[in-house]
């Protein structure tokens, strides 16, 4: 079973193509990072617009690449949420109309469902049960997946998601768009100890995140103090030390009440050297298993959203008729029955 995967959920187009013998065939992605970051952030008829130049091209390029005629395609799988509502129409309009010119299945794929799968990519996929933390610039929950289809949300975040935070921390620090990876760097400059930032709600019991409050802090610190390259490195260390703990915390809370011996973390955060060590080493203390994608896999892209339709027509044929819908807002504990 062959299926090409479209992500069009924000700003980065991704078309991929897997074998369920082979793995990965192809691997297409282009971002727009570069153009919205003279804005200061994702301007969404922008990204739909470029979508719409950037998709058709990058489907003939994963071809190409795959070496693979239309005909050898058995389904299509395209992200119908959430995400930007007119970024989503274009992935989802093209792939039903290639799914219905090639005469295949549609499947309609919940894009945290893709982040959720991105490990399972790797050599070496892990089991279920698993504990996962996503980590993105939309999106911080735990989630306790059993199963393909079988997620459980545990706990989220109550404002900004963690990599908005980021990304909100680094425009206050000067740093350019897209700040989340480019604060990460700055960090690594940083001396650990000279700032101390508030780890949000690890106070209180649950399983709830809240990112807001840390940034305001870190606002009335940047204000204070001097505007060196130095002591930004060292505010980018604090605040990452503060993320990172949090995340830690919460995990291991989550890990407590399930029992589950196996932790993945997904998402673009998930990318993050720091949170990386951090979750590695308190998982061999616990003595369990961590598992992440490889970076390229992290933020988003058409690998995982290929792999995703895969094992859905793989399981039961899920798939869409001829009606295009997108779902901008789609909690993941509605459950990924997708009403057309």
């Amino acid at each position: 079973m062959r299926v090409l995967g479209i992500e069009t959920s924000c700003d980065d187009t991704g078309v991929a193509i897997y074998d369920q013998q082979q793995g990965l065939l192809a691997n297409q992605l282009y971002s727009q990072g570069e153009m919205h970051s003279d804005y200061g952030g994702v301007v969404p008829e922008l990204a739909s617009r470029d979508h719409v130049r950037k998709t058709i091209p990058l489907i003939q390029a994963a071809l190409a690449q795959s070496g693979l005629p239309a005909s050898e395609i058995y389904g299509v799988a395209y992200t119908a949420g959430p995400g930007l509502v007119g970024a989503l129409m274009v992935g989802a309009t093209i792939g039903r109309a290639l799914a219905y010119a090639w005469k295949v299945p549609a499947v309609a794929v919940h894009h945290i469902e893709g982040h959720l799968l991105a490990p399972m990519l790797e050599d070496n996929p892990p089991a279920f049960p698993f504990l996962a933390l996503l980590v993105s610039g939309g999106h911080t929950q735990l989630i306790a997946v059993t199963g393909i289809g079988k997620y459980r949300l545990l706990g989220e975040s109550l404002d900004d998601a963690a990599g908005e935070a980021f990304d909100k921390t680094a425009k206050l620090l000067g740093l350019d768009y897209p700040g989340g990876p480019m604060l990460a760097r700055l960090a690594q400059q940083g001396v650990p100890g000279r700032y101390t930032f508030p780890r949000p709600m690890t106070d209180r019991p649950g399983l709830a995140f809240s990112f807001s409050g840390l940034k305001t802090f870190v606002a009335k610190t940047i204000s204070t103090c001097a505007n060196d390259h130095q002591t930004r490195a060292d505010v980018a260390r604090a605040f990452e030390d503060a993320v990172v703990d949090t995340l830690m915390l919460k995990c291991q809370r989550a890990l407590d009440i399930t029992c589950f011996k196996r932790l993945v973390i997904a998402g673009g955060v998930s990318a993050n050297q720091a949170l990386r060590v951090s979750l590695d080493r308190m998982m061999r203390q616990r003595n369990g298993e961590i598992f992440y994608a490889r970076p390229e896999f992290c933020t988003d892209n058409g690998a995982m959203i290929a792999y995703a339709g895969m094992v859905r027509l793989q399981q039961n044929g899920t798939r869409t008729d001829l009606a295009v819908s997108v779902r901008p807002r789609w909690p993941l504990d509605e459950g990924l029955t997708f009403d057309v």
